[in-house]
């Protein structure tokens, strides 16, 4: 059944509060679908940052906004696990690169598949004009992640 639209539209607080949740909502379930690993989010946030090629832990938790003892003991775990490695830094002998191993690749590779298979099976089970919906919402989400604060003031 298609979702009707309220005689009054919400205020932007309203609707922001609502979007908040529902995100929430939709991201704590992705997580729980794909996480076969059962990897805490501190772990599955950096594997997630080393797709983009090897940091040092530094910058991980920079990038993180954690301390760089807490990403320590993560990258730690995860080095345990055999996702990661550390190698030396090319330019600074006191620092170490830490990047994904072949197995934290294809952790992540079987992550992002359970993730879009979840999401297609729930999807096919919406209706057409839902599924419309929901394609018009996308857009929308990604044109307000692409706004600047400058340009929403």
């Amino acid at each position: 059944m298609p979702t009707k639209r309220p005689a009054k539209p919400p205020s932007a607080e309203a609707a922001a509060a609502d979007l908040l949740t529902a995100c929430g909502q939709l991201i704590r379930r992705l997580r729980a679908e794909s996480n076969n690993l059962e990897l805490t989010w501190s772990q599955i946030a950096a594997l997630s940052r080393l797709e983009g090629g090897p940091m040092s832990t530094a910058e991980l938790a920079r990038a993180e906004a954690v301390k760089p003892q807490s990403m320590g003991a993560t990258l730690g775990v995860l080095e345990e696990e055999g996702l990661v490695e550390r190698t030396p830094h090319p330019s600074d002998g006191r620092q170490f690169l830490v990047r994904l191993t072949r197995e934290g690749i294809e952790a992540r590779q079987r992550t992002r598949e359970a993730k879009q298979a979840w999401l297609t099976s729930a999807v096919a089970r919406l209706t057409s004009d839902e599924q419309a919906d929901l394609i018009a919402a996308a857009a929308v989400m990604r044109r307000l992640a692409d706004m600047s604060q400058r340009a929403a003031s």
